[in-house]
């Protein structure tokens, strides 16, 4: 008994050191690693974040902040990359006024933060990028839908993660046409971010064939006084339509209108059917995994939003990773948007298509999904759209279209 107890102590002993061993050369390992550093950036008063619109889980908003998804990318990262030699320091900063990013971008800038991930509005999203111009910085939008940050606020360190609105309007067009739901009849309000919204909307009838057979603008609210333009019986029960198109950039209006409209129609748009980039009943390549790692962390559903935060990271993972420089001192916004815009870099982000950046724009090529509340009813671009280079540049502004031509013919 006595010799088996000092047999089993000699080797615990053993064990121990060889343990204390390990994770100290672990340690040292790890010290020698490259860091990067990546801020996440959010504006404190940002009405998307209200506790009212997170609370009613509006369809294609976000449904909570997107450090959660940044951080569960860099898990999924660090193993291939600390093989690389390299680790990821995430810093979050919040600004109370977007007047402030300036003054914040500067100061990360000289603190050394390579990567900036921008969950803002498309004006803190442009205070932003004016203020990093020319610098040895990478941006991110992760948020910010509107048209004009691609177009003639284009710039080239400020890469586009989530697809424009345009991109969202054409997926939701496209379905249309190939439903054969021609007659449309829209819905919006006078708030600018609804009106750039219909713009594109427009602009997408024109570019498929819908016939938007009216624009009525309509007034969130229960006044008697405005009953014309707040009761959706009295909006939608003239005219005649395949279908009713609400242009709601909150969800607040739309939520109400599928089910109160007169005639028996579908409702599209920002209720009914809605275009998003990513959603939880997604069933194939992959995304029921990421979702379930995501809904571990967060204890919610992931969204589009969330999606465009975790694919950041994955973005600037895989550039470090494919690029034939390592170690800080080399790194250059040159270098790394050069590996971002080669025809080698793909990435998989769960949604069926190998995905890469549209060198005209920064733009991320991708799919768009027609989701109803809790399903995926499909995917465009829709079958029979078709495109000459690429089929995902059907979504969106092609080569040929627009204000932004960073690099026309060519990478990034």
């Amino acid at each position: 008994m006595f010799c088996f107890t000092q047999t089993l102590r000699i080797i615990n002993l053993r064990i121990a050191a060889a343990l204390q061993v390990l994770l100290l050369s672990s340690n040292v390992w790890a010290s020698d690693l490259t860091s990067f550093n990546i801020a996440l950036i959010q504006y404190a008063d940002d009405p998307r974040y209200r506790d009212d619109i997170i609370d009613a889980r509006y369809q294609a908003q976000p449904w909570g902040r997107l450090d959660t998804a940044v951080e569960l990318a860099i898990k999924e990262s660090r193993f291939a990359a600390q093989k690389r030699g390299i680790k990821f320091e995430l810093v979050i900063h919040e600004v109370d006024e977007l007047a402030l990013l300036p003054e914040l971008i500067l100061s990360l800038q000289a603190e050394g933060s390579q990567f900036l991930l921008l969950d803002l509005p498309a004006e803190g999203v442009k205070l932003a990028a004016d203020a990093a111009q020319g610098s040895n910085t990478v941006l991110f939008n992760l948020s910010a839908l509107e048209n004009n940050l691609r177009d003639e606020n284009c710039q080239a360190n400020l890469l586009h993660i989530l697809p424009s609105r345009r991109m969202l309007t054409d997926a939701t067009a496209q379905y249309l046409i190939s439903k054969k739901w021609k007659e449309v009849l829209v819905l919006h309000s006078e708030a600018e971010p609804d009106r750039r919204y219909l713009d594109s909307l427009q602009a997408s009838a024109k570019k498929f064939g819908l016939d938007l057979v009216a624009l009525k603008p309509y007034t969130l609210g229960n006044d008697p006084r405005q009953r014309y333009q707040n009761n959706i019986s009295l909006l939608t029960a003239k005219d005649d339509y395949d279908v009713v198109y609400v242009v709601d950039t909150t969800g607040e209006f739309a939520v109400d209108v599928p089910y109160s409209i007169v005639k028996p129609r579908p409702v599209v748009g920002a209720s009914g059917l809605v275009a998003d980039w990513w959603h939880w009943a997604w069933e194939r390549n992959g995304a029921p995994q990421v979702n379930k790692r995501f809904v571990k962390k967060a204890k919610r559903q992931m969204t589009g939003y969330d999606w465009s935060a975790w694919l950041a990271v994955k973005v600037i993972a895989q550039a470090l990773l494919d690029r034939p420089q390592q170690g800080s001192s080399s790194f250059s916004v040159e270098s790394l948007l050069k590996t971002i815009g080669s025809e080698e870099f793909k990435l998989d982000g769960a949604k069926g298509y190998p995905l890469n950046f549209r060198p005209w724009n920064n733009q991320l090529r991708q799919p768009v999904f027609l989701t109803s509340l809790n399903r995926v009813i499909g995917r465009a671009p829709i079958d029979g759209f078709l495109h000459p280079v690429n089929n995902l540049d059907v979504l969106g502004s092609d080569n040929d279209e627009g204000r932004c031509q960073l690099n026309p013919g060519g990478s990034l």
